[in-house]
């Protein structure tokens, strides 16, 4: 039951979320009832995941070692900086053109690498899969990508700020909650 409810929190997940780019004039024609559909189906989609991702069994396919522990925090904390950054209009804005989405597929591979149990594999390969079409349904949409804000020094400060404030946060609830990101127990 456990898979099923990943594989449905990710379907539903992906399709909320790209509803507006493969049936533009409908999501349209819906309105302010459409955000109101959207937003219950990823409220939906996020309970489906977490409690499938509870209750499905630990089936392991592959164990890494402790290495992975410290490249995984590496690489959502950089998550945490191109998410923080996309806000901030910072640098790095300039030369990734969707720093959420490849914030989120960077987090979903970093802990794809650190879980090798099927149901990470369906969860966060699910949506590292998901991110990656996004990205590509955008580029094909809106091809041409221009850059072109001014980058202020406090704006650098302040993505990196929140992304590592952002990412102690997470570490010390993900370890109280969930299982420990630094290996341990």
């Amino acid at each position: 039951m456990g898979y099923l409810m990943i594989v449905l929190g990710v379907g539903l997940w992906a399709g909320a979320h790209v509803f507006k780019r493969v049936a533009p004039d409908r999501r349209a024609a819906m309105g302010e009832a459409g955000k109101g559909a959207v937003t219950a189906g990823v409220v939906v989609s996020i309970l489906l995941m977490i409690f499938g991702y509870r209750w499905a069994p630990y089936d392991l396919l592959w164990a890494l070692g402790a290495w992975v522990y410290p490249v995984n925090n590496l690489a959502v904390l950089l998550a945490f900086y191109l998410f923080a950054a996309s806000g901030a209009k910072t640098r790095i804005t300039r030369l990734i053109r969707h720093p959420q989405l490849t914030a989120f597929a960077i987090w979903a591979a970093a802990h794809l690498l650190a879980n090798g149990d099927v149901a990470s594999l369906l969860l966060f390969g699910g949506l590292l899969i998901w991110a990656l079409a996004e990205i590509a349904l955008i580029n094909r949409a809106v091809p041409d990508w221009t850059p072109a804000h001014p980058v202020p020094v406090k704006k650098e400060v302040t993505a990196a700020t929140v992304a590592l404030v952002l990412f102690v946060v997470v570490f010390l609830i993900h370890g109280w909650v969930g299982p420990s990101p630094a290996g341990l127990g």
